[in-house]
């Protein structure tokens, strides 16, 4: 009979690691540009694993060796980066073209205020007004030509190449949490805490990924360096539970916000292993953890790359439902980023390798 959930010492979300979540949230780590996020892992997650090295990528790669002659060796994976903007060209007087990194709206853009380089200078997104263009130039989308970046005359401050993003200061709205980067600071946050409550009988090694907004490339190696006998990705998954207007019921979201962790079956990128959302589905269910599974389609996480390493890796994700990613703000609650803590704990802790005995 397995051991009750109350008698697991399961990590608890407290005002220790909100404040965490909070710095990691308000940290500027866009793709290839990961360092600030990077300090602060490395800074939780030293005193607590056997092992910590940074790659030639930049990721972060941390193992707690497990008891006995050959534990099972469990990668856990989450991504540090986040999109945002480059700036491409020095236009003069505090004035720069860019461009994207990543997954982000055009629309999303004008009039936004932004954090630029490492030393987060405060500037906007400048368009033109209004009421100074014609009808038919405010009649077409917004392009990145008809967009600049305006830090004002802060001459040498601002480089070609220096990385911006959403100037959006985490907060906590009751049984909501809000800030930039939620995806994938959650995750980031989730394993830390994973490698702090590691339980003996598994080698945890835990990867803080560079570069997967821009194809994963950061797990790729990380993979292929940890060759592991399982993995499983920590994420956060569009949430797309608003109302719609024209028919009875949303049937089109992907998750749902306040329905626990969302465990992935499909996406564009990986056929998950059936044998492990087999047993978190049971895991979940067995302790009483609220789960929902995410809707097959498209998206994707660093799976898509872990799970085709070296001879295959059985893989499986498992997010925290969110609104609004890719965007100045997103909106999680802490409920389900606690389930979330729950559900992975408690699968780790019963983890044996049994589970990749079964039948696909």
């Amino acid at each position: 009979m397995a051991i009750l959930i109350e008698e697991i010492h399961l990590p608890q979300i407290g005002d220790e690691q909100l404040k965490l979540l909070e710095r990691l949230s308000n940290a500027c780590a866009v793709s290839g540009d990961e360092g600030e996020v990077r300090k602060i892992v490395l800074e939780e997650v030293r005193p607590h694993a056997d092992e910590v090295k940074v790659d030639a990528l930049g990721n972060v790669m941390a193992t707690k060796r497990g008891s006995g002659e050959r534990p099972l060796r469990v990668m856990l994976a989450a991504h540090m980066d986040e999109v945002g903007l480059m700036v491409t060209y020095d236009v003069g007087d505090g004035i720069y073209r860019f461009d994207t990194v990543g997954g982000v709206s055009t629309s999303e853009l004008p009039a936004k205020a932004i954090w630029v380089g490492k030393d987060h200078i405060p500037g906007v997104i400048g368009l033109k007004p209004l009421h100074l263009g014609n009808s038919d130039e405010h009649k077409r989308p917004v392009s990145l030509d008809d967009l600049r970046i305006d830090v004002g005359p802060v001459s040498g401050k601002v480089k070609v190449g220096d990385r911006a993003t959403f100037a959006t200061v985490f907060i906590r709205q009751g049984p909501s949490l809000r800030g930039k980067a939620l995806d994938n600071r959650l995750g980031v946050a989730t394993l830390i805490e994973l490698v702090k409550h590691a339980p003996p009988q598994i080698e945890l090694q835990a990867a803080f990924t560079v570069q997967e907004e821009i194809a994963s490339r950061g797990a790729r190696v990380a993979a292929f360096s940890f060759n592991p006998d399982m993995a499983i990705i920590l994420d956060s998954t569009p949430a797309y539970d608003l109302p719609v207007w024209d028919v009875d019921e949303n049937v089109r979201y992907n998750s749902r916000l306040g329905a626990g962790p969302a465990i992935y079956v499909a996406d564009s990128g990986t056929l998950y292993d059936p044998r492990l959302v087999r047993y978190l589905i049971e895991t979940a269910e067995a302790h009483r953890i609220p789960y929902q599974i995410r809707q097959p389609g498209g998206g994707g996480t660093d799976a898509g790359v872990i799970h085709k390493q070296r001879i295959g890796v059985p893989s499986v994700s498992v997010s925290v439902p969110g609104r609004y990613h890719h965007s100045p703000a997103a909106i999680v609650r802490l409920s389900d980023w606690q389930h979330t803590m729950d559900l992975v704990a408690t699968a780790l802790f019963y983890l044996t390798p049994k589970i990749l005995e079964g039948e696909r």
